[in-house]
């Protein structure tokens, strides 16, 4: 499997709050991309969009499509994580987790688990890709501090064939400007962002 397709990946920043260390995180994985691509490689913050939660109406288990796709972005949004040659993700941990807009879409996602699940053609023609994360947690500890987050994203992207791979986890990093103070993880995060573009080359 390749890890990086050449083009430009698809960058979300999963925080409900602008301007935060995510943030950051998403900027300096696309700056590594665009100098990778020598093109600009733009951020996609979710909290730009509207994402209504997951009602369990079933009507994605019968082969329908979610009935609140008419209403909102969460259709488009996850016809992006399918299209895109590769994906990362920068979030902030909540309680152990995703914010509660990111859980959503996640939850939305239901309807490509279920074309997975029954061999939808679409689905069966994505090629294997990978996705990188970015986990912020403000707790310097806790020992399970990312695990809910991290099996949850995984099988989230598992539905659209992308593969989570080496996820860069972050703890007390909380106040503005800690991340940019992490002369280390700014260079990891640059570094994911060349990979995403160049793979084995990169």
């Amino acid at each position: 499997m390749t890890d990086g397709h050449g083009g430009a990946p698809l960058v979300l920043a999963l925080s409900p709050r602008a301007g935060g260390n995510s943030d950051a995180a998403a900027a300096l994985f696309a700056r590594g991309a665009a100098l990778a691509l020598g093109a600009p490689v733009p951020v996609t913050p979710l909290r730009d969009f509207s994402v209504r939660p997951c009602t369990a109406c079933h009507a994605c288990a019968g082969g329908g499509p979610c009935p609140q796709d008419a209403g909102d972005d969460a259709g488009r949004l996850l016809a992006a994580l399918a299209a895109a040659p590769a994906v990362f993700l920068a979030a902030p941990i909540y309680f152990y987790h995703l914010p509660a807009q990111a859980k959503a879409l996640v939850d939305r996602s239901q309807t490509w688990y279920e074309r997975a699940r029954a061999g939808a053609p679409e689905v069966a023609a994505l090629a294997p890709r990978p996705a990188y994360c970015c986990l912020v947690a403000g707790r310097p500890v806790g020992e399970r501090l990312f695990e809910g987050a991290l099996l949850t994203l995984k099988y989230f992207l598992a539905s659209f064939r992308l593969e989570l791979r080496d996820p860069l986890t972050l703890r007390g990093v909380d106040a503005p400007g800690d991340l940019a103070a992490d002369a280390g993880a700014c260079a990891a995060l640059e570094a994911l962002g060349r990979r995403a573009v160049l793979g084995g080359r990169g």
